[in-house]
Formats: C-alpha cells, sequence, structure tokens
C-alpha cells in the first residue's frame, strides 16, 4: 500500500462497524483478485562516472530510484553531504555509501510492496 493512502485508510477503517470493516475486505480482496499482479518499479542505474561529485551523485542516484521517498533518505544522506562537505570527508567513500543507503532503501521498498500470501 502507498504511503499517502494508508494513513487515511486506516483511519477510516477504524471508525467503521466490524460488519462494515468485513465489506471493505471483502471489496479489497475482491479488487485485488481481478486486478493483475503489480510489479515493482525497476531502479535504472545510471552508471557512475569517474569524476563526480557528491552532489552530483545524489542527484543520479535519485534519477536512478524515483520510486523511493527521497523524505525517508534524507537524515542519512544529508549527514554524509554534510561530513564531506564540512569535515573533508572523502568523496569516494560517501559516494559508496550514498549508493549503499540506495540499494538497501530499494530492498525495503521491495519488501514493503510485497503482497502476503493469505
Amino acid at each position: 500500500m502507498t504511503t499517502s493512502v494508508a494513513p487515511q485508510l486506516q483511519r477510516l477503517v477504524t471508525q467503521l462497524s466490524v460488519a462494515d470493516q468485513r465489506t471493505l475486505l471483502a471489496f479489497a480482496e475482491f479488487l485485488h483478485s481481478r486486478s493483475p499482479p503489480l510489479l515493482p518499479a525497476i531502479p535504472q542505474i545510471v552508471p557512475r562516472p569517474p569524476t563526480e561529485s557528491v552532489v552530483a551523485a545524489l542527484k543520479r542516484l535519485s534519477k536512478s530510484y524515483p520510486m523511493l521517498d527521497k523524505a525517508k533518505l534524507l537524515d542519512q544522506t544529508s549527514s554524509l553531504v554534510t561530513e564531506h562537505l564540512l569535515q573533508g570527508r572523502d568523496q569516494s567513500e560517501v559516494i559508496d555509501q550514498l549508493e549503499a543507503i540506495f540499494a538497501r532503501h530499494y530492498e525495503q521498498f521491495l519488501r514493503d510492496s510485497m503482497i502476503p500470501d493469505e
């Protein structure tokens, strides 16, 4: 379920009677049964140029992984950029870590996208 719909749907479901919750569940199961399975988006990895800056790497990775919620990446990525800019952390090392962060978030995205068999 997309993160933008989940909180609203959760709020609405909790306000329904048990009978209406069952009806909603039956309708959701009906919709699910007639829909083709959604395949998660596949990243289009843009190759890393040899002389890439940290900021350019962020732009490249954001373009490579458009399905990721950038707000969820912000804390980790901004910390690395700050370490590079203000503390002189090695550019190549920071870019390696940025790539790893995006890859981990994509793996989590795939896990979150899985529809459990029930």
